[in-house]
């Protein structure tokens, strides 16, 4: 008789999260965060320190990065006749000079409006979005737009550190991997890694591809329904090169290990398509969502920070480490004194 799997709703995934447990800043040096190690067959916890990581890997594993590149999405603008205060989100490029963001205070933004960022820069709203946000074009006359955001941007901070980004966030909040420019979030699990550990990994023999996936403000959306087959994720863009394929299907044919970093990662790798668990090349849009009970085709080992209650990121690794195991691990987490979300301390689980 098959057993059937448990069917799990919104709820299942609450617990509680005091501040004191959310952290606000980086630690000092990337590689001194905490490392929590979960074996998923012996069902064991260790904690070390993320340097330690190099330890649990072997000669020819796989490493797959998420090599997106945070901008600096938050900008603060006047209107041209009334000199209001209005904050920028930048959300996505539709087109040349046009992106979808979001504006703060909404209700003081409308299509017409012109937005003066700075002596080089300015946008007309041209549009509302369905979501309530507004498309805008920007003009700029013969200036770069990515100098002009890197001079005046502010880095995206998730919404749950209450302070002002620093100068300090501008390095801290990006991997040091970060290649193609794109996310308005961070890949987090990523930002405990060093060029020094990086190439103690490939010193190892480790062999180490990236992927790309521009992550989302939807990363922090609250799932709102308690039939989570209910819920939509935002759709992100994703790219898997060929080079990337090549080695995963190659890991895959002499069973060795691969290693993601990150459940963005996950979620690139488990939407392109799937042979006797072989993939191919693809770059595209996805929505996919992962949560208990899934089965991963590709993926061994996960690296990971501790999310959020209810969130689509707890699920995912709930579906890959088993779900009573990851609230136990969360626990321990807690009695540990462990740093959660964004800024905060490291999960490996094998």
């Amino acid at each position: 008789m098959i057993e059937k799997k448990k069917k799990y709703k919104l709820s299942d995934f609450k617990y509680a999260l005091p501040n004191k447990f959310i952290a606000q800043k980086p630690k000092q040096k990337r590689e001194t965060s905490k490392l929590m190690v979960l074996n998923r067959q012996e069902k064991s916890i260790k904690h070390k320190n993320f340097k330690n990581i190099v330890d649990y890997f072997q000669k020819n594993d796989l490493l797959i990065v998420n090599n997106t590149k945070v901008f600096p999405a938050r900008l603060f603008a006047t209107k041209d006749r009334t000199d209001a205060k209005v904050e920028i989100f930048l959300l996505r490029e539709l087109g040349d000079r046009l992106w979808e963001v979001l504006v703060k205070p909404a209700r003081k933004v409308r299509i017409g409006n012109k937005l003066i960022l700075s002596k080089d820069l300015f946008c007309d709203v041209i549009d509302n979005t369905v979501s309530g946000g507004r498309v805008v074009r920007f003009e700029f006359g013969n200036q770069n737009f990515d100098n002009i955001l890197n001079a005046i941007g502010h880095p995206p901070l998730p919404p749950y550190i209450k302070r002002d980004a620093t100068d300090n966030d501008r390095e801290r909040y990006q991997t040091v991997y970060a290649e193609k420019r794109g996310a308005v979030a961070a890949p987090t699990a990523g930002l405990h890694f060093t060029d020094a550990i990086l190439k103690k990994l490939q010193k190892k023999g480790v062999r180490i591809h990236t992927i790309t996936l521009h992550i989302g403000l939807g990363t922090f959306k609250p799932v709102q329904v308690e039939d989570l087959n209910r819920h939509h994720m935002d759709s992100e863009y994703f790219e898997v090169s060929a080079e990337t394929a090549l080695a995963i299907n190659e890991a895959k044919l002499k069973r060795r290990r691969i290693f993601a970093v990150g459940t963005s990662t996950v979620r690139a790798l488990e939407t392109v398509n799937v042979s006797g668990f072989q993939i191919s090349p693809k770059k595209g849009w996805t929505n996919k969502f992962i949560h208990p009970p899934y089965d991963f085709k590709i993926v061994d080992g996960l690296i990971t920070n501790f999310h959020s209650p209810e969130s689509t990121l707890l699920m995912l690794i709930s579906a890959f480490a088993d779900y009573d195991f990851i609230k136990l691990a969360y626990r321990e987490a807690k009695k540990k004194k462990y740093r959660f979300l964004s800024y905060g301390d490291s999960m490996l689980i094998m």
